[in-house]
């Protein structure tokens, strides 16, 4: 089972403290790429590896890095990260690299990256940074998938189209159809879609946070204290 720190590191990156819903940050990529949840998907798995290994790598030379310049420092890592991750989605996902574009070399200016190095993974240790790179990551991830599969749903009827194409074979399995003969809601795939479904996806998270706050309320007026 995860200790208490590891859990509540996984919650504030799922949810809690999630980088779109909880920091309103890395909106830029978000709103750009989530034309479709294949786009989101591999824009989220992008962002879940640079973000896991710098902040791995920043806790771990925590110690060798001085303060007076650790923020170029921290950059520099990420961008190298970005760079290696961008070559390698290149060779092994061109169709992919070719939607996503100019995006994928933007992870570098991504202020979630920098956020983490610098709020969390430049002052925790090695095993608690990259758990909490890999639970960021995730969040943003989720963020990105739904997101993307809400707007081609309602734009096209159909969820993950061209997996096969953009992530290989093996992704086959996600494409499905929702709603054959659809003819589509252009609004939907256009920038101003992304705003929309956004704010709609923000006011459910704080609907629900609400009302789980207000039942946490209600179970702790009602459960009795202990008897000494």
């Amino acid at each position: 089972m995860l200790s208490d720190t590891y859990r509540k590191i996984a919650t504030d990156g799922l949810w809690n403290n999630n980088i779109v819903f909880g920091q309103n940050l890395a909106l830029c990529p978000l709103l750009a790429v989530t034309g479709t949840a294949t786009n989101g998907l591999g824009m989220g798995l992008a962002t879940l590896v640079v973000i896991t290994a710098s902040n791995g790598l920043i806790s771990f030379a925590r110690h060798l890095i001085p303060s007076e310049i650790r923020i170029p420092i921290f950059v520099l890592l990420i961008a190298a990260l970005v760079t290696l991750v961008d070559i390698l989605m290149n060779a092994w996902a061109h169709e992919l690299y070719k939607v996503l574009g100019l995006f994928i070399a933007l992870i570098v200016t991504n202020c979630a990256l920098l956020g983490r190095a610098e709020a969390f993974a430049s002052k925790q240790p090695v095993k608690e940074a990259l758990w909490d790179g890999l639970m960021m990551g995730l969040g943003f991830t989720l963020v990105l998938v739904v997101l993307g599969a809400a707007r081609e749903i309602s734009s096209a009827g159909t969820l993950f189209a061209n997996a096969s194409v953009l992530l290989g074979e093996s992704f086959k399995f996600l494409e499905v159809t929702i709603i054959p003969n659809y003819k589509g809601f252009l609004l939907m795939a256009l920038p101003p879609g992304g705003f929309i479904m956004l704010a709609f996806l923000i006011v459910g998270k704080r609907l629900l946070d609400q009302k789980l706050a207000e039942r946490k309320a209600t179970t702790d007026v009602l459960t009795p204290m202990p008897v000494e």
